[in-house]
């Protein structure tokens, strides 16, 4: 339970229990229960006496005497609740620290027979309706708990209202649906219960695209409910990866030979939802995988093209917020150090805005694209990162070897979607963020001839390659592309990189600055020794202070020149050897 919890339930628990501690408490009837006047009473000092009322005489005379009317009377016009309910819920407020609240502790408490409490298990449902108390049904065990917006709106307002959720935004549509799902997940809604909330969302919200297309399909309940379960998994996780665990969760408690039928209607493909081109098996290079499936493109497009509007959450997943980024010091030489500041300085709100308004008025391409190459270790990765810190800018990292895909037409689709998902988070977010692409080198090289022996894979990395060019040409936000070659880039690629800054390794002097930074031990002359000899990268030089530190931690030994000299040489052969591949790494 959070701290925030904690307080409130603090404060409930001691307004229902000051009255016993002012004065003793007279027999029921008598109308000289003193403490607040009933003129001044608030909603939980009524609660407070009832459970006073039904403690001391049991639940019978407590709902029979005229001593308790007043206070059901007041309740039932705030919350339209019975007599018995309002004593059953005053209990569940008393103990509402608790998250987990047994039916037999209310038994206890109201003088009532464990048999005889099963009586008013469907007051507690009614409860439950009303949304005043939530029922968890996990593996047999039942409990309840009082959520907390009850309780804040009793203690605030002397009443409880549940929210209609008529005419919301998509946004909070998805919020709503992500909100219930987990209701359902921690077994406080039975699948029953989950499908008619779902229903009355909908209902309530016929405004929206979303419920006018789903409700056209005249599904069944059950197929209706979990279409809309994977729309919350695609809209609000991002998940195209949806195996039979992420929506198990709905039939948990639940008829297991109907949940049987699913899983081998979804293993066969001959679920209604799948034969309806609704849902789709993933591939797994180029074979279906018969274990993993996603909401279909048609489904996307019909269902989910409102989500692609400021407000949308999916994109926050790809996204890493600016002040997680670690401060770090970097070292350049002085052209390098020159060309960062430059961008620095341009991506900083205030100028950022004002450039983009200048470009804008004249018809210019407003977008910044930005170009950083160089040698593996230069710090191409790192600058990009530090700069969406100093500008406090979030940064979208895509690693283009991962997005090239082994089976045709798959790849096509994740470029598009990484630009959905980047034009989704521009506009949603204050300050746009960084889209980063890291190790481009595998899609800004010159594009293929066609012939007639072209290869598959030429005429898939080609079309990627125009996707791209044409995003960079519509791009409204910040793109830093990483390389190590600039010599085969493409002349079209060349023409829409802005800015293009070249990472060079570290100069003598810079590369002593690396060293000390990095062991700040290390000995003046031990440092200039090392950076007059080496002519290593600061992501050489960081490798070999991180065997140091590893070396101190496992065997306890003190920093060495001749280990760091060894290691110097072993550092300098692995890139004599890199230098013979390729050139993919991690800038």
């Amino acid at each position: 339970m959070s701290f925030y919890d904690r307080v409130t339930c603090y404060i409930l628990r001691m307004k229902m229990t000051k009255t016993a501690a002012k004065a003793k408490k007279p027999s029921i009837g008598t109308g000289s229960v003193k403490s607040v006047p009933l003129k001044d009473m608030d909603i939980l000092d009524h609660f407070e006496k009832i459970v006073e009322l039904s403690q001391k005489h049991g639940i019978d005379k407590c709902l029979s005497e005229t001593g308790g009317k007043k206070h059901f009377k007041y309740i039932e016009t705030k919350l339209g609740i019975s007599p018995i309910q309002a004593v059953l819920f005053s209990h569940f407020l008393e103990r509402s620290s608790d998250n987990h609240i047994m039916i037999s502790e209310i038994a206890e408490s109201i003088q009532c027979s464990k048999i005889r409490i099963i009586k008013y298990i469907n007051e507690c449902e009614e409860l439950e309706k009303k949304r005043l108390i939530r029922c968890s049904r996990n593996s047999g065990c039942v409990s309840y708990r009082v959520p907390t917006d009850v309780k804040d709106s009793l203690r605030k307002s002397n009443e409880y209202k549940p929210a209609k959720n008529e005419n919301l935004t998509i946004a909070k549509f998805f919020a709503m649906l992500e909100q219930l799902f987990d209701e359902r997940g921690n077994n406080e809604l039975s699948f029953e219960g989950l499908a008619y909330e779902l229903v009355d969302l909908i209902n309530l919200n016929m405004h929206l695209e979303f419920c006018k297309k789903i409700t056209s399909y005249n599904f069944n309940l059950d197929d209706l409910t979990l279409l809309v379960c994977f729309c919350h998994l695609c809209g609000n996780n991002n998940d195209d990866n949806i195996g039979m665990h992420d929506f198990s969760f709905l039939y948990d408690n639940e008829d297991k030979s109907a949940f049987n039928d699913i899983k081998i209607s979804f293993s066969k493909g001959n679920h209604n939802l799948i034969e309806s081109k609704f849902i789709e098996f993933n591939n797994n290079n180029g074979f279906v995988n018969s274990e993993s499936w996603k909401l279909s493109d048609l489904a996307k497009k019909d269902l989910l093209a409102e989500l692609n509007v400021k407000g949308s959450q999916a994109y926050k997943k790809d996204l890493t917020l600016f002040d997680a980024i670690k401060p770090k010091r970097m070292f350049y030489n002085n052209r390098e150090n020159e060309a960062v500041q430059t961008l620095v300085s341009l991506l900083h709100e205030e100028n950022y805005i004002k450039i983009q308004d200048r470009l804008n008025g004249k018809g210019m391409r407003k977008g910044f694209a930005c170009l950083f190459s160089g040698g593996p270790g230069t710090g191409k990765t790192e600058t990009a990162y530090q700069i969406a810190r100093e500008t406090k800018r979030n940064i979208m990292k895509v690693d283009i070897s991962e997005v090239k895909s082994c089976w045709y037409g798959e790849s096509e689709k994740r470029i598009k979607a990484i630009f959905d998902n980047y034009r989704t988070a521009v506009e949603a977010s204050e300050i746009a963020p960084i889209l980063l692409f890291n190790e481009a080198d595998a899609v800004i090289g010159q594009r293929k001839e066609f012939s007639g022996g072209s290869r598959a894979v030429d005429q898939t990395e080609n079309t990627i390659q125009n996707i791209i060019l044409e995003e960079m040409e519509n791009l409204s936000g910040i793109l830093i592309a990483t390389t190590n070659l600039t010599q085969n880039m493409d002349k079209a690629f060349e023409r829409r990189f802005l800015y293009k800054i070249s990472f060079d390794k570290p100069s003598t002097e810079s590369r002593m600055g690396i060293w000390n930074a990095m062991l700040p031990d290390l000995p003046e002359d031990k440092a200039a020794e090392l950076s007059g000899r080496f002519d290593l990268s600061g992501g050489q030089i960081e490798n070999i202070t991180r065997k140091i530190e590893v070396d101190s931690i496992i065997s306890g030994s003190d920093l060495s020149m001749d280990t760091l000299v060894q290691y110097c040489k072993d550092e300098s052969q692995n890139s004599f050897c890199a230098s013979k591949r390729i050139g993919f790494g991690n800038g």
